[in-house]
């Protein structure tokens, strides 16, 4: 049921907080112990005293919150006091928050039930989530390939239907990449709508908090929980977030769409491909006008990667001379990578970044969205750290692969990824729809127009039934 359903009858007193709450604990028993999604997570009686006050709440009269009554676990990136705060690392796996960050703030004044963590890859690193701490998400499409990253245990719990809302993050596509693999939905905001605080870089920061669901709709109506400036995070801009919980149809005759099945250059599974080769009718029967083109990200990978670097070896570079042989070698490779860059270096990223920037603003101006893949290959096998070729052309390094997010990423625009198809083997498959900074309500209306005309995210997994 969607979550906006769920919450009106509860809500309406249909159904109790606790009768939704037995079922999501049912759930959890039935599926958590094969895919490993969600962790930290309270005891049944505590997960049900918490039910039983929201339901006294309703009863009183007291004014209820937009998520009134519904159950979520937060991804181990956010600190929630009361719950373990691990980033999935060995080093703080005793670490417990003293305070909420504002978006679990916004979500506990919303009167959504916090019952657990949701796993990642150790310090949110990757887009597979394994770590030291709780182990490996699995995909419950196919228990031996990834969920995705770093939200994997988010996108795994939509999927399995043992969370009906949860949060997310995203620097190099970390809200994206679970969605697509896990058959649900998910937004990265623009830049600045979603406070990240706290944060050790605000205007600085590329990471970006946003919402996943298991529609467009549930994740736009999340949307207008979590967008919104607060004084905390200087980098927050002032938005409408009201706005997000409005009906989504409209009419998309005459809006133009750049398709960009590898963004100029990058290498792409077939079995991608041919799932989003057969998409294109879809946008072009919703009146789009769909024209093969590309934006000029001319000097993306260079920009990125050191802007990335810098921010990791600033947050995580103190662990490293003290704590090398706990931290996984990604994580190794990164720190060391910004603690070789030098001010000239950072500021000629910097530089690069803002000639970016106008060349998308200008593809923008004759294009209202972009579509191009979410990743570039299907779910690959859990066993392994990281993929080490696409379609043949090998991949140098833990981010290789995910080029097809990382480059939307440095646009500081909204993209979405929604269900599109699924490979021959059954491995779920996503869309991107991207579009100009700002035009996060926008992206959300095509992408529900996309979902209603396809149903592909209707399909669950065979282990959730």
């Amino acid at each position: 049921m969607p979550a906006r359903e769920l919450a009106r009858r509860v809500r309406a007193r249909e159904i109790s907080a606790r009768e939704l709450m037995q079922a999501t604990l049912t759930q959890i028993a039935h599926v958590n112990p094969s895919v490993n999604a969600i962790v930290a997570k309270l005891a049944d009686d505590a997960c049900l005293a918490l039910a039983d006050a929201a339901d006294a709440k309703l009863a009183r009269g007291k004014e209820l919150g937009a998520l009134h009554g519904l159950p979520i676990a937060i991804k181990d990136m956010q600190p929630v006091v009361g719950f373990p705060h691990t980033l999935g690392s060995p080093l703080f796996s005793r670490q417990m928050p003293a305070a909420d960050s504002v978006l679990v703030e916004r979500i506990r004044r919303a009167s959504a039930l916090i019952i657990g963590k949701t796993n990642v890859p150790e310090f949110g690193l990757g887009s597979h989530t394994y770590n030291a701490v709780y182990g490996t998400t699995r995909n419950p499409y196919d228990l031996t390939k990834s969920a995705g990253g770093s939200s994997g245990g988010a996108g795994a719990a939509l999927a399995t239907g043992m969370l009906p809302i949860a949060d997310g993050s995203d620097y190099g596509g970390s809200l994206r990449n679970p969605a697509n693999w896990n058959n649900v939905v998910a937004l990265r905001p623009s830049v600045g709508l979603v406070p990240t605080a706290p944060a050790l870089m605000p205007t600085a920061s590329w990471v970006v908090n946003g919402p996943m669901a298991r529609s467009v709709a549930d994740v736009a109506w999340l949307l207008s929980v979590f967008a919104g400036p607060d004084a905390r995070d200087p980098g927050c801009r002032e938005s409408e977030p009201a706005r997000f919980a409005a009906p989504l149809a409209r009419d998309f005759c005459g809006e133009r769409v750049a398709w960009s099945l590898d963004l100029g250059s990058l290498p792409l599974d077939r079995r991608v491909r041919h799932v989003l080769e057969s998409q294109r009718a879809t946008f072009e029967a919703l009146g789009c006008v769909v024209e093969e083109a590309h934006p000029d990200l001319t000097g993306v990978d260079e920009c990125f990667r050191t802007i990335r670097a810098w921010s990791v070896a600033a947050q995580l570079g103190p662990l490293l001379e003290r704590h090398r042989a706990q931290l996984k070698p990604e994580a190794i490779e990164e720190i060391e990578a910004g603690q070789r860059l030098s001010g000239a270096d950072v500021a000629r990223a910097f530089a690069q970044h803002a000639q970016l920037l106008a060349r998308v603003n200008a593809f923008f101006e004759r294009y209202e969205y972009l579509v191009c893949p979410v990743n570039q290959l299907p779910p690959f096998d859990a066993e392994l750290d990281w993929p080490k070729s696409v379609e043949g052309v090998a991949m140098e390094s833990y981010l290789a692969w995910m080029r097809s997010a990382y480059w939307i990423t440095a646009t500081h625009g909204p993209a979405i990824s929604v269900p599109a198809g699924f490979t021959p083997e059954g491995l779920p498959v996503g869309v991107q729809i991207a579009a100009a900074r700002g035009r996060d309500f926008a992206v959300l209306q095509l992408a529900h127009a996309f979902e209603q005309a396809t149903h592909v995210g209707e399909r669950r997994p065979a282990l959730a039934q």
